[in-house]
């Protein structure tokens, strides 16, 4: 595969950000979440990994300006425990 054609991500309300580059997640998480809406999938989990907590950080603050989004969480231990984040959208 070339490396500049366009990955395509499933659209299953799980996105594993360890796969695209911090500078990405602003457009990536927005467009994410209207594919998932599209889709009529209302929890989206973030998987955003543990580490120092600047892409949680990241991951949060992008959440907290989306209109569709109603509120977010960690993720329980079943789910990635502090490493990801469970999104509720407006239907």
């Amino acid at each position: 595969m070339n490396e500049d054609e366009p990955h395509k991500i499933p659209i299953n309300g799980v996105l594993d950000l360890h796969y695209f580059a911090p500078e990405d997640l602003s457009t990536l998480i927005d467009e994410y979440i209207h594919a998932c809406l599209e889709k009529e999938i209302y929890q989206v989990r973030f998987i955003h990994g543990k580490g120092i907590g600047n892409i949680r950080r990241s991951v949060h603050a992008l959440l907290e300006r989306n209109p569709h989004v109603t509120g977010y969480q960690l993720a329980d231990e079943s789910g990635g425990g502090w490493g990801a984040t469970i999104a509720n959208l407006r239907p």
